[in-house]
């Protein structure tokens, strides 16, 4: 039956199961927001669910869910694609020069509307880059010793000078950089920090910083920036920059793109739909399923490791037994999902891409990250991370990351279950990272993962597979590396199981261990092309099993009981078996099959 609550609102009860309100443009609800307060005005023990219909919706403010809505359900209408916008239109575009267009930058709030991401029909639009591609070399140095996370980092605290202060090179910057409209990002190791200059002195070639960079600049001795958002670096077709200044936003149209015609929208919030309970009194069972998510901004701040600071396109804190199905989340300026303070999540059958920052942050316990596909994260920020998770009992399973330019997967904690994942192409830009990382880990276990294609930019490397500080008791097993120079790093790590993996690449291959002791490698097939060395040997308390073939015949370093000879692999698809008679079988290596490695389903909305 249909029963009127509310003028213009209509409520739907299915049966005794749940009651519906439908979303439209067309009406008679236009707004999530509407449909929110008019399902709150149902009994609260009665299941509710908002249905979405096909169309574009664009936020003013973002929809917040809290404890009072509990049990909703959000989802979109069979077979439609919902898109909801953080973001508005902007309009007005007129000529600026010989090849630019611009437009008048209005006020919201009374104050001058500033945003640091625009999309132009449905793309994300480049922003103006000095230089246009590669980086600028600045001179300022920060010769102190890094002591590690757990040791406390810096041997001695930076002072904020040294934060706020960036020496360049001459010819580099002049009294050309405006000030009010240039961005720099400053390269670190593994993460990267974002800062305004406040104002430039070019008698001292030095630019003093609005906001204190993560780390001073010129620290592990990476002296690498780049400078955003200003016209002089407007190189190609598809940039764009924001003159704050002059007040306008200027963008370089594609070949054969109107202007009059096109649409452009830049955003307005830094979240879409956000889930906000507290710690006494949560989010319970509200579930978001088959929306489209797009548009959002992020603060000019240094985002620290991950680029953890900047907020989800959805939002979550203190939620629990919430879902997150069959959303596609792209062209956003942070992360897609940010979740903390969470108990019983499932982000399942996502795709997460195009993002300045990260994929996919989660904190909580006995969550399940499942089925998602996460590509193209880092447009801004390259610390993002494919999938950032840490707490208790995590489930990581059948992701396919890819296309980042640092970790596809971190987690921290305990008890996580990171397995049948298909990782390649991280690593592309940052140090010190891997397909899969875990630092402060305790009794994980990484099984059935497929990683291949990881590049070694220099600094401290990349890797396969990487336990870092302080993690313990962790099992790395049946998975395979292809392609990775490090397949597996080990740095102040202890008592973990290195077991039944196969290592592959058409190189030089190292296996390191600095600083870590009374590791398990048994049962593993390293093979190379070129020589095989495992550093620090020294850490491997118990060997046994293990085969390494080196095409080259140069093996150092080898663990006692290492059987140096040829494994004789068959490779049959992704699984790795060995012939009759090979010495790897007669060992009792098992053939390793990582067929599952990767989605099982994929999202019906695109």
């Amino acid at each position: 039956m249909v029963r009127r609550i509310a003028p213009l609102a209509f409520v739907v009860c299915v049966g005794a199961l749940a009651a519906e309100l439908h979303v439209s443009p067309a009406g008679p609800l236009t707004t999530l927001s509407a449909a929110r307060d008019a399902a709150r005005k149902l009994p609260a023990a009665e299941p509710k669910r908002i249905v979405v219909h096909g169309g574009k919706y664009f936020f003013t403010e973002p929809l917040v869910l809290d404890a009072r809505d509990s049990g909703l359900t959000i989802e979109a209408a069979p077979g439609e694609t919902p898109v909801l916008y953080g973001g508005q239109r902007i309009t007005g575009w007129q000529r600026d020069g010989e090849n630019f267009w611009a437009a008048k930058i209005p006020e919201r709030g009374g104050q001058r509307w500033h945003f640091r991401l625009l999309v132009v029909n449905d793309r994300v639009c480049r922003p103006a880059r000095l230089p246009d591609s590669g980086y600028l070399t600045h001179a300022s140095e920060f010769p102190v010793r890094w002591m590690g996370t757990s040791g406390g980092g810096w041997q001695r605290k930076p002072t904020e000078e040294e934060l706020t202060t960036l020496k360049y090179r001459d010819g580099d910057l002049g009294p050309w950089l405006d000030v009010n409209s240039a961005e720099i990002t400053i390269y670190h190791m593994w993460d990267e920090s974002l800062a305004r200059p406040r104002a430039i002195d070019t008698a001292a070639r030095t630019v003093t910083l609005a906001t204190p960079a993560g780390h001073p600049p010129g620290a592990f001795g990476v002296q690498r920036y780049v400078v955003w958002n200003v016209r002089e670096g407007m190189h190609a077709p598809g940039q764009w920059y924001l003159d704050r200044t002059a007040g306008k936003v200027v963008y370089w149209p594609s070949p054969g793109e109107d202007m009059r015609a096109a649409e452009a929208i830049a955003p307005t919030m830094e979240s879409i739909i956000r889930l906000e309970g507290t710690k006494d009194t949560p989010v319970k069972d509200v579930t978001l399923r088959g929306l489209a998510l797009s548009v959002t901004d992020t603060p000019p701040v240094a985002g620290g490791f991950g680029a953890g600071k900047y907020d989800g396109a959805v939002s979550a804190n203190y939620a629990e037994n919430c879902r997150l199905e069959r959303l596609v989340i792209y062209n956003t300026g942070g992360q897609g999902i940010k979740a903390l303070n969470t108990t019983s999540m499932r982000v399942v059958n996502t795709e997460v891409r195009d993002t300045g920052a990260g994929g996919i942050l989660l904190r909580g316990a006995a969550a399940e990250i499942a089925d998602n596909h996460v590509y193209r994260v880092g447009l801004r920020y390259p610390s993002a991370i494919g999938i950032y998770c840490g707490g208790q009992n995590l489930n990581v399973s059948h992701n396919e990351v890819h296309d980042t330019t640092y970790t596809a997967i971190n987690c921290g904690g305990s008890g996580h279950r990171i397995e049948n994942n298909l990782l390649y192409r991280a690593m592309t830009e940052l140090h010190d990272g891997a397909a899969i990382y875990f630092i402060f880990g305790k009794n994980i276990t990484l099984r059935g993962n497929l990683v291949r294609d990881i590049p070694d930019t220099g600094g401290y490397g990349s890797s396969a597979y990487y336990i870092d500080e302080l993690s313990e008791g962790c099992l790395v097993e049946h998975n395979v590396s292809i392609g990775v120079a490090r397949p597996s790093h080990n740095h102040m790590a202890k008592k973990n199981t290195i077991r039944n993996n196969v290592f592959l690449f058409d190189g030089d291959m190292r296996i390191t261990l600095p600083r870590s002791s009374e590791f398990r490698f048994e049962n593993n097939i390293l093979w190379a092309k070129g020589r095989i060395v495992v550093s620090n040997p020294e850490a491997i308390a118990e060997s046994s099993g293990n085969v390494f073939c080196s095409a080259s015949r140069q093996v150092e370093g080898a663990p006692p009981g290492t059987l140096l000879a040829d494994p004789q692999l068959q490779v049959e698809g992704r699984r790795y078996s060995f012939a009759p008679g090979s010495p790897a079988a007669k060992l009792g290596i098992e053939p390793v099959d990582v067929s599952a490695a990767g989605r099982r389903v994929t999202i019906a909305l695109k």
